[in-house]
């Protein structure tokens, strides 16, 4: 039986394993995924398993005990208890795993490691998922303009928040 940091009925959060490391590849460069999020070597996301400022999660159906995506959790040394949500790629879309997957990440953040703020990236484009956090309570703060190098072009993204007192 896997070991969940964080689950309710639908879904658990579990540290990522070596041998997860095929699906995270598979999942990160998932068409639907690809243009959206960042993509790593394997021995990138070695090396996040074995950083501690590092949270390297999978994302389980409870029910099914199958993985349906991965996350990357930043800053778990940030003196200013700030935390990142790096990277979230959910491969079942359309199912609430992204909801809920948001939902235990802020159950996490501020109930488990009680950080004071929950930020993340998102690139202009993804429509879907800035819907979706905006659902989950994150505020938008502003916009880096062309920032990320992707596909042999500049992309901007937006900055999102949540704070303690806002969850």
């Amino acid at each position: 039986m896997n070991c969940y940091i964080q689950n309710n009925d639908i879904i658990g959060l579990r540290k990522t394993k070596v041998e997860d490391l095929e699906y995270v590849l598979k999942t990160e460069s998932n068409l639907d995924n690809k243009p959206y999020v960042g993509q790593w070597t394997c021995s990138e996301h070695k090396d996040a398993l074995n950083d501690d400022d590092i949270l390297h999660i999978i994302v389980e159906d409870y029910q099914r005990k199958k993985e349906v995506g991965y996350l990357i959790i930043a800053g778990l040394r940030n003196p200013n208890k700030a935390l990142e949500l790096k990277r979230i790629a959910i491969e079942e879309k359309g199912r609430g795993f992204g909801k809920e997957t948001l939902y235990l990440i802020k159950k996490l953040a501020f109930e488990k490691y009680d950080f004071n703020r929950l930020w993340l990236d998102v690139r202009l484009n993804n429509e879907r998922a800035q819907k979706i956090y905006k659902l989950s309570g994150f505020k938008e703060e502003g916009i880096l303009r062309e920032v990320v190098y992707s596909n042999g072009k500049y992309e901007s993204i937006k900055i999102m928040s949540i704070i303690k007192s806002e969850y």
